[in-house]
């Protein structure tokens, strides 16, 4: 799409402001998702989230299922599942390793996706810097992260690949959000057995149920729809760069919403990571 001219810049202003908007929800909603865990436990945390954004997405979408060929029925269950598996790996390892850490080691499944299949030599320059940030990061405050959670955000990274590719097929298959809906009543079932013996009898009291609820109106509900609406109006390169901002804003809100601050070095390796994405990204396929 190009914005040459007034009129499609003007349509791609609105799309540009919903993932950023988006990027910001996600994030913000993840910092205070950790503050649950001593509750909950990231994999109650991770189901609580989950469960209560299908809710409000069944709710508001009412998807029906008849009429549906069998296979954009599959594409729908298979994003669910890596949602819901990419919303516990996450979890698991903001409650070992920083925010902004964790979310920075992620984002290599998306760079992966930017610069899968390509043989121009500048993405080779996108890839050593991420490593390099990457690199610097295992070095993090001058001691060594804990090597589950990293484990975990890469995992997490690996199953956020997949999110992209299969949001993108679901966002084609079916209209709105009912698609995103069956999704994440997919993601919370494949969650539920992890959150329920992880949090027991927790998940139901009153005082975090209010909590739970505005994280996964933060997390999944918002940022969600706002993507899959984002990426019908936006080509995929420039989509991928306003993404490439999570590493960043995930850092910012670790440090404003739980604390966690991050040495020179460690902006640094984010950044590095930042733009690596955001390069990779702005190039045509």
């Amino acid at each position: 799409m190009s914005v040459a001219g007034g009129a499609p810049r003007r349509a791609a202003a609105p799309a540009v402001g919903l993932v950023l908007l988006a990027v910001s929800s996600l994030q913000v909603g993840a910092a205070f998702a950790v503050e649950l865990f001593d509750d909950l436990g990231p994999a109650g945390a991770a189901f609580g989230r989950l469960a209560f954004a299908a809710v409000v997405l069944v709710a508001i979408w009412r998807p029906r299922l008849r009429g549906h060929p069998r296979g954009d029925l599959g594409v729908a269950i298979a994003f669910g599942l890596a949602l819901g598996a990419m919303n516990l790996c996450i979890y698991e390892a903001m409650d070992r390793i920083p925010l902004g850490v964790a979310v920075t080691f992620e984002f290599i499944g998306p760079l992966g996706v930017a610069v899968a299949g390509s043989r121009r030599a500048l993405d080779a320059l996108w890839v050593v810097l991420a490593a390099a940030g990457i690199a610097l990061l295992a070095d993090y405050g001058g001691g060594s992260l804990d090597a589950t959670g990293v484990a975990f955000a890469l995992a997490a990274g690996a199953l956020w690949a997949a999110y992209i590719l299969l949001s993108a097929r679901t966002g084609r298959l079916f209209p709105g959000g009912t698609g995103l809906a069956v999704a994440m009543v997919a993601g919370a079932a494949l969650v539920a057995p992890f959150g329920i013996a992880g949090a027991g009898t927790e998940l139901l009291r009153p005082e975090l149920l209010g909590a739970v609820l505005a994280v996964a109106l933060a997390s999944s509900v918002l940022p969600y729809s706002l993507e899959l609406e984002a990426l019908r109006r936006l080509p995929a390169r420039v989509f991928g760069v306003l993404m490439s901002l999570e590493p960043a804003v995930a850092a910012l809100a670790g440090f404003v919403v739980l604390g966690q601050g991050l040495a020179a070095r460690d902006w640094l390796a984010v950044g590095l990571v930042v733009v690596a994405s955001a390069g990779a990204s702005t190039l045509e396929r």
